[in-house]
């Protein structure tokens, strides 16, 4: 209402002032009709010729008449003027009035978009928000499942370590009673292999192919053996020989003589000369350390 009294102030002023003249002007046709000389004037002499007084009044009272009319047509002008003056205003209200409304419908249609746009938005991010919830859900559900695969697996895999391993104590206990028995059959059998290798060499020992191999023993070393020229008749000495395998000698050493010194040294070269020694014709003849008998002259 302020914002229509500061726009329409002009219009209203020209109407206020145009009705203030007609009623002055009203009051002026009245005043110069109704006014007379005053008693209290002292009249100038005047050099005048007598009018009828009738004639006075006549043209004193059309020209009132005459006055009168045009205060009245200024009146009536002015009136006109006023009417097409607040016609004008109205429309002109009229229109503000209009703009107003558009403007109102205007602002109106941009709070309502603007509404509809925040509406829109705030549906956006709540879809958003319901998108990423869902996305989390699922991200934490596939978590889950493969949290819950991971342990079915790991607790599969222990599962199978701890069969395979049950199974590799099992095979293992298996392989090392196994291994025991074996080791038990073979020590048995060892031993009833050696027991029949002491009682074979024993009765080899006692038999005559003993006699034989050490008699081709003394032969060797007899037929190996150069006699010192200060040897005597009747030599009895006793030689440790050692040998390997094939009868190769490696060491041989008189132990007790009842010779000199040159007979002593005489009988380990002789050692030495006849090696490889013979044969055994038994295996279980076969000894690393022997000790011979040397007597030349028997």
């Amino acid at each position: 209402m302020a914002s229509l009294l500061k726009e329409n102030a002009r219009p209203a002023f020209l109407s206020i002032a145009l009705h203030g003249l007609i009623v002055a002007a009203l009051i002026l046709a009245a005043d110069f009709s109704l006014r007379k000389p005053s008693s209290d004037e002292q009249p100038l002499p005047v050099v005048a010729t007598v009018v009828d007084s009738r004639i006075v009044r006549a043209a004193l009272t059309h020209k009132e008449d005459a006055a009168r009319a045009v205060a009245q047509q200024q009146a009536q002008k002015q009136l006109e003027a006023q009417k097409q003056l607040e016609a004008q205003q109205q429309q002109e209200l009229a229109q503000q009035r209009a703009l107003q409304q558009q403007r109102e419908v205007q602002q109106q249609r941009e709070l309502q978009q603007q509404r509809e746009v925040q509406q829109q938005h705030e549906l956006q991010q709540q879809r958003e928000a319901q998108q990423r919830l869902e996305q989390q859900q699922q991200r934490i559900a596939s978590e889950r499942r493969l949290a819950l695969k991971a342990q079915a697996e790991a607790a599969a895999e222990k599962r199978a370590a701890e069969t395979a391993a049950a199974k590799r104590a099992l095979q293992a206990a298996a392989a090392k009673r196994l291994a025991a028995a074996k080791r038990a059959a073979a020590a048995q059998a060892d031993l009833r292999r050696q027991i029949a290798a002491e009682e074979h060499a024993q009765q080899v020992a006692s038999g005559p192919l003993a006699d034989q191999y050490r008699a081709a023993l003394q032969n060797r070393i007899m037929h190996a053996w150069i006699k010192p020229a200060a040897a005597r008749a009747g030599i009895d000495c006793l030689v440790q020989v050692t040998q390997v395998p094939g009868g190769e000698v490696t060491n041989a050493q008189v132990t007790k003589c009842n010779g000199d010194d040159a007979v002593r040294q005489s009988i380990e070269n002789a050692v030495y000369r006849a090696s490889p020694l013979p044969e055994p014709p038994d295996p279980s003849l076969f000894d690393r350390t022997l000790v011979l008998e040397f007597k030349p002259d028997e």
